[in-house]
């Protein structure tokens, strides 16, 4: 269900663990080197000419032994920066405990690796990543293979880590497996989520009241009301503002339709409330969604247009946040690029601001709580990348949430179950966010 992601500091303190150790640094260091040696062989067998490059740390120790394996297996394998003759390159430069920007020299190689024509094998992870946040302060390696030791890094997994890795591939050290602060999540994850049993009624099995669909904005709405129903609620509710009432009552067929003036009539019979889609910004949409924080106590999901200019409070109700970039910027105060370069903490801190569950979308979607383990869902969709696709992850998460999923958890599985659901499409261009809520009731197969 979940595999450790290490920190730069977990690292050393697995490998403190390791009998013998310090004394034992060396063998540790001749299975990395080999384990590199016979993983590039593997992915490039047919490659004869290697430049390694070599930086002063272990990680340079690394690749100095990984040249020796390759020359015994009969490559050309030399220790420069020259890369531009090489078939392939193996960056050795910085390991875990590389932090912020390369020097001049070192970014000077980076760049020279990157301009190269060769396939690239960064050794543990790719030159200027850090290790434990996925941020790139400056130059960075592009690797198309990393062999790590151990266990996946968190800068492995995160952007821009994450596109600068490549396929990643795992060598076992010997070492013991270890708590840690984050966690990659697993399909697994699926097995948590209630399913209807026997003596279930379409209240029990998970009721949901979908909060949006101002004039113009309806869809959104709608998305996320049959995508509740294909994950597998039993009754669904959708509020819209009278304007609105006409259409989504042509629209949708299974849910109940209701306007802005029944919410709270009907929040008293759902598990779960999510506010935001194509709400809109007016100012009764605002005054809503502070209405529903003060005084609702079932979980609530905050997304899109529920986020606008929203500020700290004392919420009854548990709350899940799901923001993109742009959203989770403003909401801690910082620019969308800000956001993207340092996923990690800006999702912490929204977590933290706000005393809630942030869920920050994107490939590598992170869930962050305030004194939890962070959790990291690896989409692997592309897909998702299409209007409405988060009304969808809405509505799943909703409905998880709705059937009793604690809301950490409900979050990720909503994740996991919204990419494999966009995987299970059958076509892979012009997919809409309608497909995907299609496939929900496969995710499961």
């Amino acid at each position: 269900m979940f595999e450790p992601l290490y920190t730069a500091a977990e690292m050393r303190a697995a490998e403190e663990r390791y009998p013998g150790f310090p004394e034992s640094a060396p063998e540790l260091m001749e299975k990395a080197g080999t384990a590199v040696a016979r993983e590039a062989l593997a992915a490039f067998p047919d490659a004869r000419r290697f430049a390694v490059v070599c930086g002063e740390g272990a990680n340079g120790g690394d690749g100095r032994i990984a040249a020796r394996e390759l020359r015994a297996a009969g490559r050309d394998a030399v220790e420069t920066t020259a890369v531009e003759q090489a078939d392939v390159i193996v960056d050795a430069l910085f390991g875990t405990g590389f932090r912020g920007d390369p020097r001049p020299d070192a970014a000077a190689a980076i760049e020279r690796i990157n301009a190269a024509r060769a396939s690239v094998v960064a050794v543990d992870l790719p030159s200027g990543i850090d290790a434990s946040t996925g941020e790139a302060a400056g130059a960075a390696v592009r690797a198309d293979l990393t062999v790590t030791f151990h266990g996946q890094k968190l800068g492995l997994v995160i952007a821009p880590g994450r596109f600068h890795a490549g396929a990643v591939v795992i060598a076992d050290l010997g070492l013991e497996e270890a708590e840690s602060e984050a966690a990659l999540v697993t399909p697994a994850i699926l097995d948590l989520v209630p399913r209807k049993q026997e003596h279930d009624n379409k209240y029990s099995a998970g009721s949901v009241l979908i909060v949006g669909g101002a004039p113009g904005l309806t869809g959104a709405a709608c998305l996320a009301a049959e995508a509740a129903f294909r994950a597998d609620a039993g009754y669904v509710a959708v509020a819209v503002p009278e304007a609105s009432l006409a259409v989504v009552e042509t629209r949708l067929l299974e849910p109940v339709k209701l306007t802005w003036a029944s919410v709270f009539e009907a929040a008293a019979k759902a598990g779960a409330v999510a506010v935001g889609p194509g709400l809109g910004r007016s100012a009764e949409a605002k005054r809503l969604v502070g209405r529903i924080l003060a005084e609702l106590e079932q979980p609530v999901v905050l997304d899109a247009d529920a986020l606008h200019e929203l500020a700290p409070g004392d919420w009854r109700a548990p709350v899940v946040f799901t923001p993109h970039a742009g959203e989770l910027g403003r909401l801690i105060g910082e620019s969308s690029d800000w956001v993207s370069a340092h996923r990690l903490e800006a999702a912490r801190r929204a977590a933290d601001r706000f005393d809630c569950v942030c869920l920050l979308k994107g490939a590598d979607t992170i869930v962050a709580a305030p004194g939890a383990r962070t959790l990291v869902c690896p989409i692997d969709a592309p897909a998702l990348a299409t209007a409405g696709t988060g009304d969808v992850l809405t509505g799943v998460l909703t409905a998880f949430l709705a059937k009793g999923l604690e809301p950490r958890l409900a979050a990720a599985a909503a994740a996991i179950a919204t990419a494999r659901a966009a995987r299970c499409v059958p076509h892979r261009v012009g997919v809409v966010a309608s497909d995907v809520i299609a496939a929900l009731p496969h995710v499961h197969d």
